[in-house]
């Protein structure tokens, strides 16, 4: 039986086949571009207080619809305004409903990091996340071979893009240390089933080289949660669904990272 991720990237490769038609044209694009913001450094903070990394998440495959009344760029006004370090965008369409023009039309609304959120196996998907205003993607190490996923990071590094490299077991980070990353999100949540445990952030934190940016993601619903991986280390936290469905603010998450 196919994992979620599996039928997630087998349909992701055939978006692919399409884009890599468009090949000449979005690496064009993606050459033009100056006003990057730096995602990383917005994450690395120097006053002891979490960052956060919100998130534009219309629906997730765990969840189902998730905002019935969706309006991206309301949404993200609302993050910077609340005091969002960055603004996570999901743009995968078939699975979380998501759209690139989501993260187009946030670009030009809000000053904040964007982290383009989606399943990057193709360098021309960098090139088209480039055109289309990311300052960071999103690298699943349980999505790549290794080769693939130090390539792609050497990609990103050219574009000027950063990447926040995805790890949920700890072969996964040493896979994502060794590639070069200088970001990782400990992501909670278990791709192949969707189940969800902060003690994944816990066990792997340890292990994490201090100048590493740690991103703790998935699963962090309370100011308690928070608390909870920032006890681990942890520079950030990504939250998507709690915020979404409005059961925490930005200021309680905080309270709990301070």
């Amino acid at each position: 039986m196919m994992n979620r991720l599996e039928q997630i990237l087998r349909a992701k490769r055939e978006e692919i086949k399409f884009l890599r038609l468009r090949r000449a044209e979005l690496n064009r694009k993606a050459g033009r571009r100056e006003d990057f913001r730096n995602f990383r450094n917005a994450l690395r903070r120097s006053d002891e207080q979490l960052a956060i990394i919100t998130e534009v998440k219309k629906a997730s495959p765990s969840a189902g619809v998730i905002a019935k009344s969706f309006e991206p760029v309301g949404i993200a006004k609302n993050y910077q305004r609340a005091g969002a370090n960055a603004i996570s965008v999901l743009t995968d369409p078939k699975f979380f409903q998501g759209d690139l023009q989501d993260l187009v039309r946030v670009r030009d609304a809000v000053s904040l990091p964007l982290l383009r959120k989606d399943f990057i196996v193709d360098e021309i998907q960098i090139a088209e996340s480039v055109g289309n205003g990311a300052d960071a993607i999103l690298l699943i190490v349980a999505a790549l071979e290794q080769s693939k996923l130090v390539e792609l990071l050497q990609v990103a590094e050219n574009f000027r893009l950063d990447a926040l490299v995805e790890v949920h077991t700890r072969a996964e980070l040493r896979s994502a240390l060794s590639a070069g990353a200088k970001i990782v999100g400990v992501n909670n949540r278990n791709l192949a089933t969707f189940d969800v445990d902060l003690a994944v952030t816990e066990e792997l934190c340890r292990d994490v080289p201090d100048d590493i940016v740690l991103v703790s993601e998935s699963g962090i619903k309370t100011s308690g949660d928070a608390a909870r991986v920032k006890a681990c280390g942890v520079d950030a936290i990504l939250v998507g669904e709690a915020l979404m469905r409005r059961e925490i603010s930005l200021e309680q998450l905080r309270s709990g990272g301070t």
